[in-house]
């Protein structure tokens, strides 16, 4: 499945830098991946409206048990802000018992180079993945 496009909640200042987190989630069978879609819905269209987001982008692999997210942020704390913040709060507790693995990774990059490319953000999943299973 394509990835949904990226979407723009709020307008970047010039000049300024983003806060970007991607994710994968693994769920644990098929059977999971129709709650995990539903789920997904209401903490997707929060960031559309969320404080502080300047883009995101989902990417489904349903087949593959795996979803991705793809966000930018003001700062840190307006994706901690978010994350607090129900519906996402309830949903991260709601799908908790049927995620498999899960993989996270943060960085920052200047405004002007919003939107991540998805080819970077998934290799830096992987190297994070990878960092993790070292340990």
């Amino acid at each position: 499945m394509p990835a949904l496009p990226w979407v723009k909640p709020n307008p970047a200042r010039s000049g300024t830098t983003a806060y970007v987190m991607a994710s994968r989630f693994e769920v644990k069978s098929l059977a999971d991946v129709p709650r995990f879609l539903l789920k997904s819905i209401a903490a997707w269209q929060q960031v559309r409206k969320a404080p502080g987001a300047l883009g995101a982008s989902l990417e489904a692999h349903p087949l593959r048990r795996t979803f991705c997210t793809l966000s930018a942020w003001e700062d840190r704390e307006a994706l901690y802000t978010y994350a607090r913040t129900e519906p996402h709060k309830g949903v991260v507790s709601a799908i908790r018992p049927v995620m498999r693995a899960s993989t996270f990774t943060f960085w920052e990059v200047p405004v002007g180079e919003l939107p991540i490319a998805w080819a970077d953000a998934r290799r830096r999943l992987d190297e994070q993945a990878a960092a993790d299973a070292r340990g």
